[in-house]
C-alpha cells in the first residue's frame, strides 16, 4: 500500500513538474517560490497592523510571526529529520526527468516548509480578520496555495510533501488563532477588537 502511494506521488509530481511545463509557468513559478520575493507583502501586513491597531497591532504581528516560526521550526527540527525523505531532484526514480527550475535545496523533502509556513501565516491572518473582510479567505488561500504549488513545479518537493505542509500549516495557523482569541477574551485591553 505504501509503495503504491509513493508511486502515485511520483506520478503526480511528474505531471506537475514535467507535463505541465510551459513558458509562462517557467518564468513565474521560480519567482513565486522564493519567499524573499514576498517581503513587500510581509512589510505591508506589518504596516497595516501598526497603522490600523497602533500598539495593539504588535500583538497581531507577534501571533503571525509565531505561527510561521512554529511551523518552520517544527518542520525543520522535528519532522524532516524524522522522515528523511529525499527531494525529487535526488530521488533515483524521479531525478532523471526532474526539471530543476531552481537549485535542488539542502536537506530533506518532507514536509514542505514553504507550504507549512505560508499556510500557517495565511490561516492565522484569515481567522483573525475574516469577520471584517470576508474576501480575505480567497486571497489568503490563493497566495499560500500558489506558493505551495510552485514548490512542486520547480522540482524541489513531491505533492505529498506540499499537501502535508499545507495541512500542518493550517493546523498551526488555526491553533494560533484560537490562542489569539482566547487571549483577546482574557486581556481585552491588550488585544485589538476586530
Amino acid at each position: 500500500m505504501l509503495e503504491h502511494l509513493i508511486q502515485l506521488d511520483r506520478h503526480v509530481f511528474h505531471i506537475i513538474n514535467y507535463d505541465m511545463a510551459n513558458p509562462f509557468f517557467d518564468s513565474i513559478m521560480p519567482w513565486v517560490s522564493h519567499a524573499q520575493n514576498w517581503i513587500p507583502l510581509y512589510v505591508l501586513i506589518i504596516l497595516f497592523c501598526l497603522w490600523k491597531y497602533k500598539k495593539k497591532g504588535l500583538v497581531i504581528i507577534a501571533v503571525i510571526a509565531l505561527s510561521a516560526g512554529l511551523a518552520d521550526c517544527t518542520c525543520n527540527l522535528v519532522l524532516k529529520p524524522l522522515v528523511h525523505r529525499v527531494r525529487p531532484c535526488r530521488d533515483p526514480a524521479t531525478a532523471p526527468t526532474d526539471i530543476a527550475r531552481i537549485g535542488c535545496g539542502m536537506g530533506y523533502s518532507f514536509p514542505s516548509i514553504h507550504a507549512a509556513d505560508h499556510f500557517a501565516t495565511a490561516i492565522v491572518i484569515i481567522l483573525i480578520f475574516w469577520r471584517k473582510w470576508r474576501w480575505i479567505w480567497f486571497w489568503g488561500i490563493l497566495w499560500a496555495g500558489l506558493i505551495s504549488f510552485s514548490r512542486i513545479y520547480v522540482g524541489v518537493h513531491f505533492p505529498s510533501d506540499v499537501l502535508f505542509g499545507m495541512l500542518y500549516g493550517t493546523l498551526i495557523g488555526w491553533l494560533m488563532s484560537r490562542l489569539f482569541k482566547w487571549l483577546q477574551q482574557k486581556q481585552p485591553n491588550c488585544f485589538p477588537a476586530l
